[in-house]
């Protein structure tokens, strides 16, 4: 084994910036991509890292002025730390040496940067199941009420065979031989090393060798089921309730995706919804619209008698407190308004038209507060 003053080039009694600044000038000069030609340049590129990670230790340093690289063999205790004295196992360490020294102590959270920080273990390759999205219709009743409905959904779910592991047993399970179970396989660009997923396992860091048969592998089959849904009084068309869980079973232990369902409420035959208030258009007469009367109305839970005054108009309205919809979030009721479409007789017969007219001839301007106002403002046209 080389000296590892000799392949620095410095003396025992070199100070730690000399040997840093003595190393710094080897790795430029043997770093392989300045020498694509060398094929020995690799080699000299990790004997000089080597030789600067036990000599740009201090407590290294001291071992091996004492007892040589014998210091760091099995056995011996001091040197059980440093990842293989005797050469680098692979470029990887020597970069991480280089990188350090040329990052001014920053070098391991820069190498983590360029090397994706850790590999293949089993939380990184865990993955949420995907989230699914349904659609359903409810009557505008039931969006006032409250329903339970039923769905169909084609889901992903866990293997009920293998559990998800994707093999037929444990053993069926191997350490990728490509990315060492790293997940990660690594190219130099430059002076630096980028990494990317492994194509053999695909970022996974394992491989299965003897896989499932009831999924091929998967860990995930697709079935068939129904899901129950639970729509909550007061909904309105293009409300999403979300079911955590109920989506795409996850990966590699991951968690499921969610399930969201968007509503959409029919329309009504009567009534309209603003809101939380329900509107009822009621047509009414015009002797009942003049003398008031009660009318019978239809609501979202039943019927209620209302009073109509006498002399109202069209388009009054008239409110029915908490006759509406629930508020969704449980914040009371909306109310009933009901609107008052007064309907001007037509196919009126000969008699009905001779007591209008004698109706009208006995009208006066107090019978018609609007009309005598809009021709007062109206005179200074003519």
């Amino acid at each position: 084994m080389a000296d590892y003053y000799e392949v620095l080039g410095v003396s025992k009694e070199a100070s730690p910036e000399e040997i840093k600044k003595a190393y710094r000038k080897k790795a430029l000069q043997f770093h392989p991509d300045k020498n694509p030609d060398d094929s020995n340049a690799e080699k000299r590129f990790k004997e000089v890292a080597e030789a600067y990670e036990v000599l740009g230790d201090a407590k290294k340093k001291e071992m091996y002025d004492r007892y040589g690289a014998d210091a760091f063999q099995p056995g011996m205790g001091g040197g059980g730390g440093h990842p293989g004295m005797g050469g680098f196992s692979s470029m990887e360490d020597a970069l991480r040496t280089f990188m350090g020294a040329f990052g001014g102590g920053g070098g391991e959270s820069i190498f983590d940067s360029f090397f994706g920080g850790g590999g293949g273990g089993q939380e990184s390759r865990a993955q949420q199941g995907a989230s699914k999205k349904a659609t359903i219709n409810i009557s505008f009743e039931e969006a006032a009420k409250g329903v339970e409905k039923e769905i169909a959904l084609t889901n992903y779910i866990t293997c009920h065979k293998c559990h998800g592991l994707g093999a037929a047993s444990q053993k069926g399970i191997k350490q990728c031989p490509r990315c060492g179970g790293a997940g990660q396989v690594y190219q130099s660009r430059g002076f630096f090393s980028m990494s990317s997923a492994c194509p053999q396992c695909q970022g996974e860091g394992q491989v299965v060798t003897d896989p499932c048969k009831e999924c091929s592998g998967q860990g995930r089959i697709r079935e068939k089921r129904k899901v129950k849904v639970r729509i909550p009084a007061g909904v309105d068309t293009g409300m999403r309730l979300r079911m955590a869980g109920h989506g795409d079973a996850g990966i590699n232990g991951g968690p499921s995706g969610d399930l969201y369902v968007v509503v959409q409420v029919a329309a009504h035959d009567v009534f309209e919804r603003q809101g939380d208030d329900i509107i009822l258009e009621l047509p009414m007469g015009f002797a009942e619209a003049a003398l008031g009367c009660k009318k019978e109305i239809p609501t979202l839970f039943g019927t209620c008698r209302l009073t109509i005054p006498e002399g109202t108009q069209h388009g009054k309205v008239v409110r029915v407190k908490s006759e509406g919809f629930p508020n969704v979030h449980g914040q009371g009721k909306g109310d009933l308004l009901v609107r008052m479409i007064v309907e001007t007789p037509t196919n009126l017969t000969g008699k009905q038209k001779e007591l209008l007219q004698q109706f009208g001839d006995l009208e006066n301007e107090n019978n018609h507060p609007r009309k005598k106002s809009f021709f007062d403002k109206i005179k200074s046209f003519f």
